[in-house]
């Protein structure tokens, strides 16, 4: 379960499993306002988001993060060590009925400070994605990955993932 700003933060992993080395004092939390620095910095740390995110805070992303806020089906997280923002990732739950009705979890612009790239901290934090939709009830957890990110694409097969379908975007 996520902590909301004001609770108490649960270390990962909520739900006993074992801690992985060094990751005893890596919390997942829903962001708040005052992360959204981090974040949006997290989004454009990399080639891919360096040329398609601000390098600023500006209205635009003010603005999805109060819609993100406020959607009871919407949760950005963020993945805090030793007090400071090393990832963050979007989940939405997407009701259809499609499966027999069951919610989907969809996982997006999952990021990991470059300097904690290769510690298990984004592994950490999309296990407990999947963790979170499967306690929800989600009937499967989806999620995509530029065709360019080949790293990434090993990443999430090494997690279980499988690309089993052909996504497609319509830029507007």
């Amino acid at each position: 379960m996520l902590h909301p700003p004001g609770r108490p933060r649960q270390a990962y992993p909520p739900n006993g499993c074992a801690i992985l080395g060094g990751m005893s004092d890596l919390v997942f939390r829903t962001a708040v306002r005052a992360d959204l620095p981090a974040v949006v910095a997290l989004l454009a740390d990399d080639v891919l988001g360096r040329g398609r995110e601000a390098a600023v805070v500006d209205e635009a992303y003010e603005r999805a993060f109060a819609d993100i806020e406020a959607d009871p089906r919407n949760q950005l997280v963020v993945g805090e060590q030793d007090g400071e923002v090393v990832g963050c990732l979007q989940i939405t739950y997407i009701p259809g009925l499609g499966r027999h009705g069951a919610e989907r979890s969809l996982i997006e612009a999952v990021r990991v400070r470059s300097d904690h790239r290769g510690t298990g901290v984004g592994r950490a934090m999309v296990t407990w994605a999947v963790d979170q939709a499967r306690e929800r009830g989600c009937g499967l957890v989806q999620l995509t990955t530029d065709k360019r990110r080949a790293d990434a694409q090993r990443f999430y097969r090494g997690l279980g993932f499988v690309a089993s379908h052909e996504g497609m975007k319509l830029p507007l």
